[in-house]
């Protein structure tokens, strides 16, 4: 337990800048009007690719004894590919609906 308050105080600022881009992305993404989501949602998707190939990156320096940090890095890849598959499903299906119909 004494571990775990050691790593809270010591990384303190680490957490309230976590926080406050949790709060300030709500904000962003709140004033976002309902059009532009798509072609947002495409961005995020490049960023998202960003991530995947970093989680990997990290997981492959990581020693094969920390489970903890393997799990997390699997659980980021993981999410990761869901968020870009499901944005291509859906800014596919957006760019079917400007199609013209024969």
């Amino acid at each position: 337990m004494e571990d775990i308050l050691k790593f809270f105080s010591d990384n303190r600022e680490m957490f309230y800048f976590v926080i406050l881009s949790i709060f300030v992305g709500v904000e962003v993404i709140g004033g976002v009007p309902t059009v532009l989501h798509t072609p947002l949602m495409s961005g995020a998707n490049a960023i998202h690719g960003v991530v995947i190939v970093g989680a990997i990156y990290v997981m492959l320096k990581m020693d094969t004894n920390d489970v903890l940090a393997l799990s997390l890095g699997f659980l980021a890849v993981l999410l990761g590919t869901l968020n870009v598959v499901g944005g291509f499903v859906v800014t596919d299906r957006m760019l079917e609906m400007f199609k013209k119909k024969k």
